[in-house]
């Protein structure tokens, strides 16, 4: 049987579980069900609501950003929600059975998350992840229990996943897949309703804009079509790194558009359009560089003193863009991007120079745009354009 050992080598099939179904009516198997999902609601009661923090903007120009801290979930990220989801959504179509193995293909915090869950329900974990995935996801995932499969080819980790879930009886979670459709995108307390929520008493209660990175895409699908429901004027911008199709994809129109290349922003930016990646939800894209990523987040970390991870500079850099554009229409209003994981799992990576010259990337140009915009509110080139 696959248990909770702590390895980073692949599992083996000699030691896979057997393939046979459970009985679904069975009364054990039905009181283990109720169990799980007891766990996994009660754990939603004990988690506090997320910080809205905001980032220091001169007030008199009229439009404020805010980021939704998600880094102070119990397993340090936006992930946490998307696992939780899953979870539910799995336990309640049946496909987690007691003492068989969950399987992700994951770059690293939706991994970490899962194993947690995983852990909480007492059900072996399995994260298949690229070579490239951070040490210290690979730490996380240990610690809550979970085994690492790495492999050397980023677009393999689809087809490797669905094979462990074979060969071991498990289940492929697929995140990929079922993001969008795990999370009640209406309310219960989502990600988009907390925001909302939580804006209530500030000068510009409803945002102009939500900016959210892209990794399966159910972020964005989330907000999206929370703010179509509620019959919001808010837009959804989503930002790709470097090295991602979804940009692409969005803009031509092409459902099958791959990139050859793995991102190096972890967490986001993916090498085929991902089902879950709803295209038709949000209003606009924008292609971003990985140098103005690592700039942002470093620059996030000189304005509230928080490091976070590359994917949350991402977003800070085209919000930064979008609060530009406001300022040069006179508009006034609010931005929200999200602050999704925390800096100190790429120490190694996004805050060493030593890493950026092994990558090529030059941040400096980045970092004086970014200087000028705070100081300025101006925004090198045109920022007319609308999407």
């Amino acid at each position: 049987m696959i248990g909770f050992v702590s390895t980073t080598e692949p599992a083996s099939p000699a030691t896979a579980l057997p393939t046979a179904d459970v009985d679904r009516s069975d009364p054990a198997y039905r009181s283990w069900l109720k169990e799980a999902v007891r766990k996994v609601r009660a754990e939603s009661g004990r988690s506090a609501d997320t910080h809205l923090l905001a980032f220091p903007l001169p007030e008199e120009w009229g439009v404020d950003l805010y980021l939704k801290d998600e880094s102070t979930h119990s397993t340090g990220s936006l992930k946490h929600r998307l696992a939780r989801s899953l979870f539910l959504y799995a336990l309640c179509n049946g496909w987690i059975r007691p003492g068989r193995p969950v399987i992700e293909a994951s770059s690293g915090s939706t991994a970490v998350s899962e194993a947690y869950f995983a852990q909480l329900i007492g059900v072996p974990f399995i994260a298949v992840m690229p070579r490239t995935t951070s040490p210290e996801k690979t730490r996380l995932i240990e610690f809550h229990g979970g085994r690492c499969h790495f492999v050397d080819e980023p677009g393999t980790v689809y087809e490797v996943s669905a094979a462990l879930a074979e060969e071991s009886g498990g289940h492929f979670m697929d995140q990929f897949t079922y993001a969008e459709r795990a999370t009640d995108w209406r309310g219960n307390n989502n990600i988009a309703e907390s925001v909302y929520q939580q804006l209530r008493g500030e000068r510009h209660p409803e945002p102009s804009w939500i900016v959210a990175t892209a990794g399966t895409g159910g972020t964005s699908a989330t907000f999206a079509r929370y703010i179509h429901y509620m019959q919001f004027d808010t837009r959804v911008c989503v930002p790709d790194p470097e090295n991602s199709c979804f940009f692409d994809g969005w803009t031509s129109g092409d459902p099958h558009a791959t990139s050859e290349t793995a991102s190096r922003i972890e967490g986001i930016g993916r090498p085929r359009m991902e089902p879950s990646f709803v295209t038709g939800a949000i209003d606009r894209m924008m292609k971003v560089p990985d140098a103005a990523s690592v700039a942002a987040v470093r620059a996030l970390e000189g304005a509230i003193g928080k490091k976070a991870g590359g994917s949350t500079g991402t977003g800070l850099w085209s919000a930064f863009k979008i609060v530009a554009e406001m300022l040069a229409h006179g508009e006034t209003g609010s931005v929200v991007t999200l602050l999704c994981d925390p800096g100190d799992r790429y120490l190694d990576k996004y805050y060493a120079d030593s890493w950026l010259a092994e990558q090529g990337l030059d941040i400096t140009p980045y970092a004086r745009t970014i200087e000028r915009f705070l100081a300025t509110g101006e925004w090198p080139g045109p920022v007319g354009e609308r999407p």
